[in-house]
């Protein structure tokens, strides 16, 4: 099983909902782009998203810190921030390995 450069779109998602579900093709977009939106949203709000047997998405504040440039190992501060983390599920882990 060889790993492609093939990236999954909104319009792809919206493309299969089409199909398999039925839906018009404006309405398959607009279901996509909803979905996306209330995920984004939770996120900003710092709430988690969890999807059963896909994963969680989740915001973590990192705090400052002392960096270094590793080609010339000059300390550099790290501005504290917030990151977006993913954890697969263990189906997901499973299905992917």
């Amino acid at each position: 099983d060889v790993m492609t450069d093939k990236t999954l779109t909104r319009m792809d998602l919206s493309e299969a909902i089409f199909r398999e579900v039925g839906l018009s093709r404006n309405d398959a977009a607009q279901l996509v782009e909803s979905v996306l939106g209330h995920m984004s949203d939770a996120l900003v709000r710092g709430e988690q998203v969890k999807i059963s047997s896909f994963g969680t998405f989740s915001v973590r504040d990192k705090t400052a810190r002392v960096g270094r440039n590793p080609k010339t190992g000059e300390e550099v501060p790290i501005n504290p921030r917030r990151v977006l983390t993913f954890r697969p599920s263990h189906l997901m882990k499973d299905r992917v390995a």
